[in-house]
């Protein structure tokens, strides 16, 4: 059997955690930059709010309303994610974070337990350490996980936050109930096609033959019906597999048309790939960087490009890669241009302990002991304290702001204080 747990409305949930008079009022999180809306409470929902909203044209909308608007605030929901996963870890050793507010557990050797009160003691237990209301559906494959998981946050009462599926007239029940448009895998060009087929429900693509979604899909929409009718196909992804690329993109907090500032930023955002490099213990032979200008700003000149740079040798030092995007970035600004945007991907990921050497070109001995050396201060005094000489010492991430919360549980001088 699998159990997908989801958290709830997971980055207002933060905010409430800190403010629990916020609860059951509604609030918005706004994307980088306090561009556009990107998670909604139920009560925003409610309200009318649409998923992606720009927060410029919508800013009467959320005083209207009195809508409580927060910037996104990644160091404590990526904390908080930790830590409602560490509790999962014990009830269970098989765990398979699937994104920052969701993840898949797996129960093996668990028959004589019974899984609808074990999933209400999970719940039970991240709602009491972390403040974060959850909700869990238990299946015996991922994908009917996912079904359960959206009966059991639909009718939270019905269901106490928890629904099983343990039984083949209750699978049915709950993939009639499903609309395809809504299974996982499924998206909307996709529901397109078999809506035209007249499959509206997750059973009515179950009922389909699988040489009919195999000659009209692939492989993976076959493993999926397989997977919905109980036929268990999809497994726990392995946590030690490496990423084929590493991105860091942003926008900036405002338009730049000098050089100077935009290497900075490429320099900061290629230094970060690198760190996930290391994290992940690959080194990377190719770096893309991108650069584009404001697309909304119809009447400005607009740019955007890309340039692939194939390094000497494959690397996880920071200062190669930004040595390297630093040049590569200067090679395609465009003078008089206003960029907004840019960012660093590498890829060509090959694991740091069995690559191909290069006989002629290799990278300074000293930089693995030096990364390592920065890596450790890092975790040691917080993060980004130690940087490149090219890099902003002040900020990391610039970015417009304004409604950002403060980060409780990462920075000793954030915390909570009580009077």
């Amino acid at each position: 059997m699998y159990a997908l747990v989801d958290c709830n409305n997971f980055y207002a949930s933060c905010e409430r955690v800190f403010k629990p008079q916020l609860r059951n009022k509604p609030i918005a999180i706004l994307s980088n930059n306090d561009g556009c809306v990107i998670s909604r409470s139920d009560e925003t929902k409610a309200l009318g709010l649409p998923m992606g909203a720009p927060a410029f044209k919508y800013k009467y909308f959320f005083k209207e309303h009195d809508i409580h608007v927060f910037s996104s605030n990644y160091p404590l929901y990526g904390d908080m994610s930790s830590r409602v996963m560490s509790i999962l870890e014990q009830f269970t050793p098989d765990i398979e974070i699937y994104s920052i507010d969701e993840a898949f557990l797996e129960f093996k050797g668990y028959e004589n337990y019974d899984l609808k009160k074990y999933g209400i003691e999970m719940q039970r237990r991240i709602l009491k350490w972390t403040g974060i209301p959850t909700s869990v559906g238990i299946a015996p494959t991922k994908a009917l996980a996912k079904v359960a998981n959206k009966i059991a946050r639909k009718f939270p009462k019905e269901t106490t936050n928890v629904f099983v599926i343990s039984s083949d007239k209750e699978r049915v029940k709950a993939l009639k109930w499903t609309e395809v448009s809504s299974v996982w895998g499924i998206g909307r060009r996709l529901s397109k096609r078999l809506k035209a087929q007249g499959v509206k429900t997750a059973y009515d693509f179950t009922r389909l033959s699988d040489s009919w979604v195999l000659g009209n899909f692939s492989i993976t929409e076959l493993h999926l019906k397989k997977d919905l009718e109980g036929i268990e196909m999809l497994k726990l992804e392995d946590a030690t597999i490496r990423k084929k690329a590493i991105a860091t993109t942003r926008s900036f907090e405002t338009t730049y048309s000098d050089i100077d500032n935009i290497k900075e930023r490429v320099s900061t955002f290629a230094t970060n790939c690198a760190e996930k490099l290391r994290r992940q213990e690959s080194l990377c032979n190719m770096i893309i960087v991108l650069l584009s200008s404001d697309r909304h700003k119809k009447n400005a000149e607009q740019h955007r490009t890309s340039i692939h740079v194939a390094l000497p040798y494959p690397t996880d030092s920071s200062l190669v890669i930004s040595k390297y995007a630093v040049k590569a970035v200067a090679s395609i600004f465009k003078r008089g241009v206003k960029y907004k945007r840019t960012g660093v991907i590498v890829t060509g990921l090959v694991p740091n302990d069995n690559h191909q050497l290069n006989l002629f070109e290799y990278q300074n001995p000293k930089h693995d002991p030096l990364m390592n050396t920065i890596d450790s201060l890092n975790i040691k005094l917080g993060v980004y304290k130690i940087k490149l000489a090219n890099q902003d010492l002040e900020r990391t991430w610039k970015m417009h702001q304004k409604h950002l919360s403060p980060r409780y549980t990462t920075n000793i001088d954030e915390l909570l204080v009580v009077s």
